[in-house]
């Protein structure tokens, strides 16, 4: 039987592209498409697809924000698509249910591969961001005796000790709005500050301003 495919991403023409390359497979089949991640929700539970190509960045919630819910809809596995190869959002990805995460720029060479890989039960990376985010994973686990926030976090501080709003930095690091207000509540309560200035000065001290 074929692999059904559902493509969810915001841009018409890459969903097209997307589609092409997949149709020129005999073992795959692209059941549906849709622009964003609610009518992503929707199609899943319509079409029931064994593989979902989620984008991460598209309006409205995120596809890392409708992981789980694609997955409960479709029964099937989710492959992310995206143009961020920081590690972070690999590790995100993989947290909110993915088995798959593909750059985009690489969609032509690895597409195929990488539906069958997950399609079978296994996960898919591009090996130079496997090897990132396992070098990452080193170095954070170097960090968590000193200091208990996550890369994600202390990119939020260093932003948010420069002044940004949590809709600039929503906008910056290509997550929502509610999201970055999370991110900003861990970050208080873990290093327990109640006010602005002790952020800004946590993040002199601790030099997360010094390549600004």
């Amino acid at each position: 039987m074929a692999i059904r495919v559902l493509i969810v991403d915001d841009h018409a023409v890459v969903r097209t592209g997307l589609r092409l390359l997949l149709d020129r497979e005999d073992d795959i089949e692209v059941v549906g498409e849709a622009g964003d991640g609610d009518a992503g929700v929707r199609a899943a539970r319509l079409e029931k697809p064994d593989v979902v190509l989620l984008d991460v960045v598209m309006p409205g919630r995120t596809g890392i924000e409708v992981c789980a819910e694609v997955m409960e809809a479709s029964k099937g596995k989710v492959l992310m698509l995206s143009m961020q190869d920081d590690p972070s959002y690999v590790r995100e990805a993989f947290g909110a249910g993915a088995t798959g995460y593909m750059l985009k720029e690489a969609a032509d060479t690895e597409l195929v591969q990488a539906v069958r890989e997950v399609a079978g039960g296994g996960r898919y990376v591009h090996p130079t961001l496997g090897a990132r985010l396992a070098q990452a994973e080193v170095d954070a686990a170097r960090r968590a005796a000193n200091d208990p926030l996550s890369d994600r976090e202390r990119e939020v501080l260093r932003l948010l000790a420069l002044g940004h709003t949590n809709q600039e930095i929503a906008k910056r690091l290509f997550i929502s709005v509610r999201t970055a207000e999370t991110h900003r509540a861990h970050i208080m309560q873990k290093l327990d500050l109640g006010t602005r200035a002790e952020l800004v000065r946590y993040a002199l001290v601790n030099g997360l301003l010094e390549d600004t």
